[in-house]
């Protein structure tokens, strides 16, 4: 089907786009990536301490 001359509708109202946009990278940049980093930093540190308890302490051996 085509549509009336003039009318497109494959582009979306460009104010309402970009608020979405900026509603989107809010969401990522305040809730999710600090999430996401404090799950990294954790698990790092979780992987370290299993490590440890595993393989001991680091240090020269023996010593």
């Amino acid at each position: 089907m085509l549509d009336a001359p003039g009318k497109d509708v494959a582009q979306p109202n460009k104010a309402h786009g970009r608020r979405a946009e900026l509603f989107v990278f809010a969401v990522i940049a305040a809730f999710i990536w600090p999430v996401v980093a404090v799950g990294v930093v954790g698990g790092y540190g979780f992987l370290v301490w299993m490590s440890q308890v595993i393989l001991g302490p680091p240090g020269p051996p023996g010593g």
